[in-house]
């Protein structure tokens, strides 16, 4: 594999990955490290063990950002170990892994078959704060977004932010999960509260704090629209909306509070 490792902070570095354009996060600490998503099969997993295993010889923590296939189906390659992710997401995996591993083999992952899903076992609903040889790391869930259970990772002493696929660089939004509603309110309460300028999108390059607020502007517009097309009846609203593909969700959600 040709990934390679770049430090976006004090011995915190990121690996972007061909396959699905995955960044995975590595911190490392004295003595110990965390990882951040694990991939999407056994032998993408492996070829992460060997690179993270090139700049660190030390046990790890794991954290999955949230509970989509790309991001924890390696995380049998990792055990023992303790595995952290929102307590909705943990669930997620525990009831339907299975299942989504047999159609991720069937269609566009036929080496998933060999997958063995592997459940976070340490959980939190609102924080958490993990001590990384030393260093603390901070895992926040400040609302719905890309899903129900995506997770921020706060690396505080390095200035960086690991953002999951509540931030996207390289493509539009994922809003097949999604909650368009209340993503914009969920980004807006992460850049409130964590000032730090490095930020990690789940996908895509490391961006900056003007990048996420542009997207957030994105979003915000994609939400008033879908408000206003759902009490107006004005679809043809839809043909301004920046992120068109989130509309279903979004009605989904407005038919429910209606």
């Amino acid at each position: 594999m040709s990934e390679q490792w770049h430090e976006v902070g004090d011995r915190v570095f990121v690996r972007r990955h061909e396959s699905y354009d995955l960044n995975v996060g590595l911190v490392v600490g004295d003595g110990h490290c965390l990882v951040l998503d694990t991939r999407e099969t056994a032998r993408r997993a492996s070829d992460l063990v060997a690179a993270i295993r090139r700049i660190t010889p030390d046990p790890w923590t794991v954290v999955n950002s949230h509970a989509h296939f790309d991001h924890y189906f390696g995380n049998a390659m990792f055990v023992p170990a303790e595995i952290w992710a929102h307590a909705r997401a943990a669930e997620e995996i525990e009831k339907d892994g299975e299942a989504v591993r047999d159609r991720v083999a069937a269609g566009r992952e036929p080496e998933a078959a060999d997958v063995e899903i592997v459940a976070p076992d340490h959980t939190f609903t609102d924080r958490a704060t993990l001590d990384i040889g030393g260093r603390p790391v901070h895992l926040r869930y400040f609302g719905r977004g890309h899903t129900d259970n995506d997770i921020v990772v706060h690396v505080p002493d390095a200035g960086v932010i690991f953002a999951g696929d509540l931030v996207e660089e390289g493509a539009p939004p994922a809003f097949d999960d999604g909650y368009p509603l209340d993503w914009p309110g969920t980004l807006t309460a992460m850049l409130a509260d964590l000032p730090e300028p490095v930020i990690v999108p789940g996908h895509g390059a490391v961006v900056d704090r003007a990048f996420v607020t542009a997207q957030l502007g994105e979003l915000a517009t994609t939400a008033d629209l879908a408000r206003r097309a759902h009490v107006e009846g004005l679809r043809d609203l839809i043909s301004q909306i920046p992120y068109p593909q989130a509309l279903e969700r979004a009605f989904l959600q407005l038919d429910e509070v209606g």
